[in-house]
């Protein structure tokens, strides 16, 4: 049965589901992507799933093309004024790369040796892209007994860094709380500015929602051309295309959600991520278990330290920097799902929800942009060719 593709869809939408519920019941404790992937690690290992359940399912293959779309969604949550001050996003993102890089670079080398610490300091900083440049590069020079460590250290990255930046999240989303109690709260995105763009009158064709989702996907679209053509990734155009055409009004803003389209676009990309970790054996795991952990202790614990570091420079509180420091080990949607939860299980309304939602979104959208998009493959690209 499970060879239909809606049956396998169920089976894995299942896990997805069921990282829902244990995340509003322990509201937001437990992250729901963090459950949907080690759910089907367990199901794949025991023999519940087959190993080729992502294939048979097909919906995989959906998620891989709305990526595009969903950055572009991405850069219409983003008012183009706040953008002004999201520098410090980028600093403290960077700082914990730097910090992390630097602590494995040296005690990884030292208890183990320096090919190990490659390969696990660009992937650790990143995903997908960072561990395919160190991969291809291991193979190349025949190290293939180290090509393990870049795919285990990204299939279980988010393990660490996720519990970790929601309960930072959760502790800043209650001084604001404690701040908005003493009128004291002061936020980044005016009700203003937020409303500007619904309350204008559209054309009739502009209303329809196969035009809205249309025009989002000529965008992401656009944005995988010029990355084809240039050395810029096609994340971060489309990114950019979503904040040019909301401020020119090209897009709407929360395109996808317009199209009543954002639900089904997240639940297919959880699917591609979900499917990164198929391949993994728990032989795989207990032969470079070790490494794996050193990798990943070490490597949380600098981006920990090298965003608090900067959140002190950039004078901004540390349980709102570190978790910007931290998408490095989960990055989109991760980064997003975790705004979601934490600010629909922390709210004692939907006014509040939509500020602590509002206040989280936009430095750590820019915080996983910065280190998975743009300083790991830096990191990976530099730091292979030194092997």
């Amino acid at each position: 049965m499970l060879s239909n593709p809606l049956i396998a869809t169920v089976c894995i939408f299942a896990l997805i589901a069921l990282g829902e519920m244990l995340s509003i019941i322990s509201r937001a404790r437990i992250p729901m992507l963090l459950t949907a992937m080690v759910g089907y690690l367990i199901c794949i290992w025991t023999g519940i799933f087959p190993k080729d359940i992502m294939d048979k399912s097909t919906f995989a293959a959906l998620g891989a093309i709305l990526i595009g779309p969903a950055i572009t969604h991405m850069g219409t949550l983003i008012p183009f004024s706040l953008l002004k001050s999201q520098y410090k996003a980028v600093l403290i993102a960077l700082g914990g790369v730097v910090v992390s890089g630097l602590l494995i670079l040296g005690l990884i080398t030292l208890f183990f040796d320096y090919p190990t610490a490659v390969a696990g300091v660009g992937p650790i900083s990143g995903g997908i892209i960072a561990l395919l440049i160190t991969s291809e590069k291991l193979q190349a020079l025949g190290l293939t007994s180290l090509v393990v460590i870049p795919a285990l250290v990204v299939a279980f990255q988010g393990v660490m860094g996720m519990p970790l930046a929601m309960n930072f999240m959760r502790k800043y989303a209650f001084k604001m709380q404690q701040a908005m109690d003493s009128g004291t709260f002061m936020p980044m995105v005016q009700e203003d500015e937020t409303a500007a763009m619904s309350e204008k009158e559209q054309h009739p064709i502009r209303q329809s929602m196969t035009i809205k989702l249309f025009v989002v996907f000529v965008g992401a679209a656009i944005g995988v051309m010029l990355g084809e053509l240039t050395p810029i990734h096609y994340s971060l155009w489309c990114l950019a295309i979503g904040i040019i055409g909301t401020k020119t009004g090209l897009l709407e803003e929360k395109s996808l959600e317009r199209a009543n389209s954002f639900t089904i676009t997240m639940i297919a990309i959880i699917f591609v991520v979900i499917g990164t970790m198929a391949d993994v054996t728990p032989s795989e795991v207990l032969h470079n278990l070790p490494a794996i952990l050193a990798i990943l202790i070490i490597g949380t614990a600098g981006i920990a330290l090298g965003g608090y570091i900067m959140s002190k420079l950039m004078k901004w509180d540390p349980y709102k920097g570190m978790p910007v420091a931290l998408t490095a080990l989960f990055g989109f949607p991760g980064d997003y799902l975790l705004c979601e939860e934490v600010s629909r299980s922390m709210a004692r309304n939907k006014k509040e929800e939509k500020l602590i939602f509002n206040e989280l979104l936009a430095p750590m959208l820019i915080g996983g942009f910065t280190t998975v998009t743009v300083a790991s493959v830096i990191v990976a690209g530099i730091l292979i060719q030194t092997l």
